[in-house]
């Protein structure tokens, strides 16, 4: 309802209003009452209307603000070849070529600089994503007028970095940080410093709460938490998976990079057959071509990984001895030749055992994994950005859109892996379990020792001499 109409409404209650304030006989008096209630009834009624009416127009902003919102455009090098007589399609494909190959060359350069640049680059693309998720949100509810609102975002970003990047860090270098006076209590109370940092934020989030945005201050709420739960959950495991061992970060990554560049080349010179309405420009000759090429990389691996100084076996490691963080470039066992039995029928063609990597097996399963399953979350960003009616997320990459458009299947990938260790490798980080013992009390650390030195001497990983008595 237009304003002049509310406006009108609320003039003809006036007379109501004045004859209520004048007095009058006792009719007029009795129904006094009755026209208050009127005359607040209208009124409420016509702060509705007024509401709806904000709502209509924020409504009209906000999608104007979408279309509005960046998206990738033509770069001079576009321009250039456009110029230069090259078809839109021809622009398309030089372009990313061009930065795909520079973001090849850059990560390859950090991944030189060891674990922690890694850890630095994945919180970078952390808060990327984040911003470029967020924005969406403040388009659609329209948030510029709310007090505090950006902040509020960013703050609950930072409460929970604080949470999930310490809990790592105490995990594998709790000890390390425990030596420094200055560090040691945020060791100690981690959690629970955490816990406050959120609940200041809930107060703060309550305290911002305006009469008429209830829901749309509710939901940008629940859209900073569900993008928090997304992108933050998948930088926890990549953190995680980098401690594991460079191997569990570095695969993974470069298969959805080689599944997402073999399924674009296949789809871009073979594509003929639509894949998924979602994404109309994927065809089934670039899935079936992306999904086979990250299967037969996935099998090659073990090439590189021959190699003992490869950086796929680097890890970070806290040095007692030296009291500082130190790598190590030692082959694991993923990567020792193992003999296995062939099953019975494979064995009728004259083989009974063969040798080859552990790591060979697990390779095979993240590969089958990022070609079968990872496409699929790009397939979720694209329904995503369909209902909001948006080409890209941003335009940071040109030619590719923004950080979330080339990230979406890595966010999959990265729990994946994270379960997939957890669930079939199951090693043990001695880093995180150090940690944990050097909290424990002194009591505590002598019944722990005197424990395991029974167990190792009873099982013979003790010499004689070493072994409790009693042990066999």
């Amino acid at each position: 309802m237009a304003e002049g109409d509310v406006r009108r409404r609320l003039t003809e209650k006036e007379p109501a209003a004045r004859q209520i304030s004048s007095g009058g006989d006792s009719r007029r008096l009795l129904e006094a009452p009755q026209a208050a209630e009127a005359v607040g009834k209208d009124v409420d009624s016509a702060e509705e209307d007024n509401t709806n009416v904000e709502e209509f127009e924020s409504g009209m902003e906000a999608d104007e603000q979408l279309r509005n919102l960046s998206q990738a455009k033509d770069t001079e090098i576009e321009a250039e070849l456009g110029r230069r007589g090259f078809s839109s399609r021809a622009r398309n494909w030089i372009v990313r070529f061009i930065f795909t190959v520079f973001m090849i060359v850059m990560f390859s350069f950090l991944v030189s600089l060891g674990p922690l640049a890694l850890i630095a680059l994945v919180l970078l693309i952390q808060i990327r994503c984040f911003q470029e998720i967020i924005n969406i949100g403040y388009c659609i509810y329209k948030t510029q007028n709310l007090p505090w609102f950006r902040s509020l975002s960013w703050y609950f970003l930072l409460a929970s970095n604080y949470f999930y990047y310490g809990e790592n860090m105490i995990d594998y270098f709790g000890v390390f940080l425990s030596k420094t006076d200055f560090l040691q209590p945020f060791v100690t109370y981690h959690r629970f410093i955490s816990f406050v940092l959120y609940c200041l934020g809930i107060v703060w989030f309550v305290l911002s709460l305006r009469k008429h945005y209830y829901f749309r201050q509710f939901s940008m709420f629940a859209w900073t938490h569900i993008t928090l739960l997304i992108v933050n959950s998948a930088a926890f495991f990549f953190v995680q998976n980098i401690f594991q061992g460079l191997i569990w970060f570095l695969v993974p990554v470069s298969m959805i990079i080689c599944n997402d560049i073999m399924a674009y080349m296949f789809g871009f010179f073979f594509g003929k057959t639509p894949l998924i309405k979602l994404s109309p420009k994927k065809t089934w000759e670039g899935f079936i071509g992306g999904g086979f090429s990250t299967v037969v990389f996935g099998i090659l691996v073990h090439v590189i990984g021959d190699d003992p100084n490869s950086l796929l076996h680097l890890s970070v490691e806290y040095n007692e001895d030296e009291v500082r963080l130190a790598t190590d470039c030692t082959p694991g066992y993923q990567f020792q030749l193992q003999q296995y039995t062939l099953p019975k029928l494979l064995q009728l063609i004259g083989f009974k055992h063969i040798k080859m990597y552990p790591f060979v097996w697990h390779s095979l399963s993240l590969s089958l994994f990022s070609s079968v399953i990872g496409p699929f979350g790009g397939f979720f960003a694209s329904g995503f950005k369909r209902a909001f009616k948006i080409k890209d997320f941003g335009d940071m990459i040109p030619g590719h859109g923004g950080i979330m458009d080339r990230f979406d299947c890595q966010i999959l990938m990265a729990c994946f892996v994270n379960v997939y260790i957890r669930s079939f490798i199951r090693v043990a980080n001695p880093n995180a379990m150090m940690s944990q013992i050097m909290r424990m009390e002194s009591e505590d650390q002598v019944t722990l020792f005197n424990s395991l030195k029974n167990y190792l001497g009873s099982h013979g990983l003790l010499p004689i001499e070493q072994a409790p008595i009693g042990a066999t």
